[in-house]
């Protein structure tokens, strides 16, 4: 029976709906698990200077491949421990800029998957936020070290923010404290809109996050669904759960025998707009009509 690895930066209890979404993936591909296949599951725990020893781990199990979502900080642990086993990844940002592969039409060597491109989509996200909250010309950015390319996106997103006449302050969010430290500072300088960076760091503490926004009474745009099902006032960005997915689709290509050098790297076809329309009354904020038209769901 083949055996897949699958590392994950998160936790099972935060993150176990990527586990799923691999594992509805993988059956359409005809693997079950514990059937004809076994997955051995290794979890950081938030914690991402576990992931080379838990990579390491699945290398000496000899699993036929290591599915790896959870950021480029998961991919490139994976990377790093195997040149042989096969990877599939899932990540927010450019493959091709955080060395995972060559190209994301041929990708080489033995790395392939799933990228959000999540980048691509900021300075949307970033026009989405200024047209529901015009006359606030001061934004706070939440980043996290989590995204390998994070300074290249926060210097793109400061020029898209220059067209829009707005300023935007950066924040370094990787625990709990930085939380803390961020908000107070948004509050003592009465910063009027927020912006949350597309890292799955910010879906595993969503129960910090939004709580925190709610308090100020912050208007707040995140980057995955997830955040807007949670209470947060609005999300743009494509689906994870259909990504999780294309991970287990390409998990089982490759157990039939595909090559990862050979799979092209799946980028996102449809992307999301949220808004929780009970956190907007909360919030006291009239959604313009535009963009409640341009919602994909709107929460009531």
């Amino acid at each position: 029976m083949p055996v897949v690895g699958f590392l994950h930066t998160g936790s099972a209890a935060s993150n176990g709906g990527d586990a799923a979404n691999f594992q509805r993936g993988l059956r359409e591909t005809g693997y079950i698990e514990g059937q004809n296949v076994a997955i051995e599951y290794r979890w950081a725990e938030g914690l991402p200077d576990r992931l080379p020893a838990l990579a390491a781990d699945l290398v000496r199990r000899q699993v036929s491949v290591i599915v790896a979502p959870g950021g480029d900080v998961t991919a490139l642990a994976a990377k790093a421990a195997t040149t042989t086993i096969p990877i599939v990844f899932m990540n927010g940002s450019d493959p091709v800029a955080s060395g995972l592969v060559a190209s994301i039409n041929r990708p080489g060597g033995n790395v392939t998957g799933v990228s959000l491109f999540a980048g691509t989509v900021d300075a949307k996200r970033l026009d989405v936020l200024h047209e529901l909250v015009p006359h606030v010309t001061g934004v706070a950015v939440l980043n996290n070290a989590l995204v390998a390319e994070i300074d290249a996106r926060s210097k793109a997103l400061a020029e898209a923010a220059k067209t829009m006449g707005l300023q935007l302050q950066f924040f370094n969010v990787n625990n709990d404290s930085d939380f803390d430290t961020a908000f107070t500072t948004i509050a003592n300088q009465k910063i009027g809109a927020l912006f949350v960076s597309g890292s799955a760091f910010f879906i595993r503490r969503r129960d910090k996050l939004i709580p925190l926004a709610a308090r100020q009474k912050l208007p707040a745009i995140y980057a995955w669904r997830e955040l807007a099902e949670a209470g947060g006032l609005m999300s743009y960005g494509t689906s994870v759960p259909e990504s999780s997915r294309q991970t287990g689709i390409y998990a089982g290509r490759i157990l039939k025998g595909e090559s990862p050098a050979d799979l092209p790297v799946l980028q996102p076809t449809k992307f999301e707009f949220v808004i929780n329309g009970k956190t907007a009354k909360a919030l006291g904020i009239q959604i313009p009509d535009r963009l409640l038209a341009l919602a994909d769901e709107v929460i009531e």
